[in-house]
Parts: structure tokens; C-alpha cells; sequence
């Protein structure tokens, strides 16, 4: 087999072991992946037709993550059948999801071809859900939080869903899910090793892990009967990071709504009934999002967005916010309009990134006024941060943080919307609500057009922040 030829080896489900296990090559070279489960309950069996076509979108998907060890020019599937719609599913979730990756590594994959053979016409295989128990994935970010929150409300069979791996898992996401009370249902991805021992000229960067999450939470939902997998992608996940001549390039390319729409399709294809799949907030805003967070004061001891929070060495973690990171900086400065300054520095531990003069040059990025490019991090776009910095700057406890209002006097430069109290209100008045399409089934959107309702009205810890609409 060529170097020049990505192989789909094969699959299999472990039913001793409760795994599925992919295998992949590249020439000589193999690769093994393996994702252990731990269902609260067991609907499905382990040798249904139902798991082992959740475990083949799985497999499908886990490619992705050794296949950038080399980028080879073809993606052969092998023995796995397939569809037209499969194979231009996976060139799709390879050319725009590895979008960040090419950029770095000087990569043109627009000439990717996935072949194989076409699979016999066949319908989606049978599963058995059970209504009112949603999975949600949990990251302990404000995103998923959120989520959690106005699901869990009105759907009490609720359960996260964590990944991580089996002798390692992370405190900060095990403190969070701690407050939310909720079951948690578990799976354990073991990469293999030699991805993160890199061989030789091995290329590496980003991948498009949440697609490969929500796999993986699709597996679990067919196993233990839970009837949706509850994503936590607002709106701006959709807009791209820098543009490359006439392409996008998206570091957040399978949290967008494209990949969702495509997602959907796929499952569809697959499994009758399918678990819906969806975002609870595709239409909101990372500033709604904050402004929700900021009441749930439970949480603000425990949450964490630094990346460093969940690095995949030990060692190399962090039990506290970095305070240095574009993550840091850009939590920092989106809950800024709806938290105290004192609050924001406790939840930094007195290094709170928007009062360190060495970050403005991040600042910059986030806020694009100076021309610097966005970071390639899951942050919220130019409009959102620079909304939160002018907000921000406007309350009374926030007129001494020398570089917030510095920030914000260049962002009023910069923005005509944001100059006068009349149009900035009627800018953020639009961020703060539901805008653009969504595939939030009925009674979830209910329940988000509730969430929207219940926080029109400012709670005590607003302290002077915006209250519209």
C-alpha cells in the first residue's frame, strides 16, 4: 500500500470490553484507536444493528486525527461500503474540518479524494429511544453550562456526557459536572500513542475533535437510549477565522452550523429513529451566553475555559486559570459587561488577563482594531468582543481598568454602531437576540425562547450592565 493513500482498515465492536475499535493505515504504518463506554443504562446490545451503525459513523469519522500524519492525496475507505452522500459527507468533514490544519502546515487539500466501494441501497437501522432523556457533552465552559441548565430544568432525566481518558480524568470538568447534580454517562478515548509521540515528519495541528466528540456521544446515545445529543455551538462557531484568498478557514468548522445541517443528514441516513441532534444555542450569541452565565453564581468557583485546564499531559495542567491564554482573555472580557470587576479577578486568582498590560496585543485580535489576526481558539467574533468591551467600560467599577477603557475608545473609533448610547444599545440588543436558523425541536426551543424571556429583566449582580431586550 502507498504512502500516498489513507486506508479505512477496519472495525469492531468489543462487546467483553464494552469498545469499539478503528483501525487505520498509511503504508506500512498502523494506527488503533479505541473508545470504551459506560452507559448508565443499557438499551441497545452490543452486536445490534443499531450500535454497529452508531460505531461505523465512528469509525468514519476518528479517521481524521491520523490521517493528518502524512495528508495524503487519497482517503481510501476500503472495505467499508459507502454511499455518494457518506464519501462527500467525509471529504467535506476532511477538506474544511483540517481547514486550520492545512493553513498552518502550507497545505492545499482541495484536491482530496475519498473513494470506495458503493454500498447496496439499505435502510437505517432500527433504534430504541426513550423520550425525555437528552445527553448532553460537557466542557465546563460557560457554553455548556448554560446548556445544562435550561435543559436539565425542563428535561430531569438528563444526563452529560464526558469523554476522557480512562486512567486520566480532567478536575476541571469533574468539578463542574459535580455542581450540575446530573448522572453522567462516560466514554474513554485512547488515542494511539504514536499520534502523540510524533514519528519522524509527522505534520500535526488542529483536527476537528467536536465532530469526532459527537460521534462518540451518538454511540453512547444508541447504547443507553437517550433520544438527543444536546450541543452547546453558539452562532458565531459558524463564522470563519481568517480568510485565505477565496477560501474560509474556521477553526471552530465542526461546531458551525454547516457541519450540524451535514451531521444531521448523516445520522438520518443511518438510524431510524435517529437521536436529534442539535444545538441548544445556534442562534445565540457568546454575549447572551455570558449574560445568562453571570447569574449562576454556583458555578463560578469551578468553571473553566483555559486550554491549559485540559492539556493532555498531566504535567502539563493546570488547576487554575492561566490567566495569559486568547481563551483567558476572551472569557475575561465577554463576562466583563455582566460580572463585578472583583468577581472577575477572584475567578483569576488576582491575575484577571484584562488588567495585565502584556495581553493587549490579545486584545487586539479579539477586537480586530489594530489589523492583528483572530487566534485560532473558540472564541466569539469581532462584533460580540468588541460589544463586551464598550459595555464593559461603561460600568461604574470598570472606570479605573486603565486598559479596558483604553480598549473601548478604540473600539468606538473603529465601530460607528458602538459611538453613541442610541445606536450601541440597538446593537446590542441585536447580539442578545435569537437570530438566524436552528434545528431546536419543539419542546427545546420552548425552552430557549423561555431562557430568552426569563433573563429580559437585570439581576442583582448586573451592577449597571445592559438589560436589552
Amino acid at each position: 500500500m502507498s504512502a500516498g493513500r489513507f486506508l479505512y482498515e477496519s472495525y469492531e465492536l468489543d462487546a467483553g470490553r464494552q469498545r469499539v475499535v478503528c483501525r487505520y493505515s498509511i503504508g506500512p504504518r498502523r494506527f488503533t484507536e479505541e473508545i470504551g463506554f459506560e452507559p448508565a443504562d443499557r438499551v441497545a446490545a452490543w452486536d445490534s444493528a443499531a450500535v454497529d451503525a452508531a460505531a461505523r459513523i465512528l469509525f468514519l469519522v476518528a479517521g481524521v486525527s491520523y490521517y493528518k500524519t502524512a495528508a495524503p492525496p487519497v482517503i481510501d475507505l476500503g472495505t467499508t461500503a459507502s454511499s455518494q452522500d457518506e464519501r462527500a459527507f467525509l471529504r467535506t468533514f476532511y477538506v474544511e474540518g483540517l481547514g486550520e490544519f492545512a493553513h498552518r502546515n502550507g497545505l492545499d487539500l482541495s484536491g482530496v479524494e475519498v473513494v470506495g466501494d458503493d454500498a447496496s441501497p439499505r435502510r437505517p437501522a432500527d433504534v430504541t429511544l426513550r423520550a425525555g432523556r437528552p445527553l448532553i457533552p460537557f466542557g465546563a465552559g460557560i457554553d455548556s453550562i448554560v446548556t445544562v441548565t435550561h435543559v436539565a430544568r425542563r428535561y430531569p432525566g438528563a444526563s452529560l456526557f464526558v469523554v476522557s481518558r480512562a486512567e486520566d480524568r480532567i478536575a476541571a470538568i469533574e468539578d463542574a459536572a459535580a455542581v450540575t447534580g446530573l448522572p453522567i454517562v462516560r466514554a474513554h478515548r485512547r488515542i494511539d500513542p504514536s499520534v502523540l509521540r510524533p514519528v519522524g515528519r509527522d505534520l500535526n495541528g488542529h483536527v476537528p475533535v467536536t465532530g469526532i466528540l459527537s460521534a462518540i456521544a451518538v454511540v453512547a446515545s444508541v447504547l443507553g437510549g437517550h433520544d438527543a445529543v444536546v450541543m452547546s455551538n453558539e452562532r458565531s462557531a459558524s463564522a470563519p477565522t481568517i480568510r485565505k484568498g477565496d477560501r474560509a478557514v474556521n477553526h471552530q468548522w465542526s461546531k458551525s452550523a454547516a457541519f450540524e445541517s451535514a451531521f444531521r443528514r448523516l445520522l438520518a441516513a443511518s438510524l431510524e429513529p435517529a437521536p436529534d441532534y442539535f444545538s441548544f444555542l445556534r442562534a445565540r450569541s457568546e454575549l447572551w451566553v455570558a449574560r445568562e452565565f453571570a447569574d449562576l453564581e454556583r458555578y463560578h468557583p469551578v468553571f473553566r475555559s483555559c486550554n491549559r485546564a485540559f492539556a493532555i499531559d498531566p504535567a502539563r495542567r493546570l488547576d487554575h486559570w492561566c490567566g495569559t491564554c486568547d481563551k483567558c482573555c476572551f472569557i475575561d472580557l465577554v463576562l466583563s459587561p455582566f460580572l463585578p470587576s472583583g468577581d472577575l479577578s477572584a475567578i483569576f486568582d488576582d491575575l484577571e488577563p484584562l488588567a495585565n498590560p502584556g495581553l493587549r496585543s490579545k486584545f487586539h485580535a479579539l477586537l480586530g482594531t489594530t489589523g492583528e489576526p483572530k487566534p485560532f481558539e473558540c472564541v466569539g467574533d469581532e462584533e460580540e468582543c468588541r460589544a463586551a468591551a464598550v459595555l464593559a467600560a461603561a460600568r461604574p467599577d470598570r472606570a479605573g481598568t486603565t486598559q479596558l477603557q483604553s480598549l473601548a475608545a478604540e473600539v468606538r473609533a473603529a465601530a460607528t454602531a458602538l459611538r453613541d448610547p442610541g445606536a450601541r444599545d440597538a446593537a446590542v440588543s441585536r447580539l442578545l437576540a435569537a437570530d438566524g436558523p436552528d434545528f431546536v425541536p419543539p419542546p427545546y426551543r420552548d425552552g430557549a425562547e423561555a431562557a430568552g424571556r426569563a433573563v429580559a429583566e437585570p439581576g442583582p449582580r448586573y451592577a449597571g450592565a445592559p438589560t436589552s431586550p
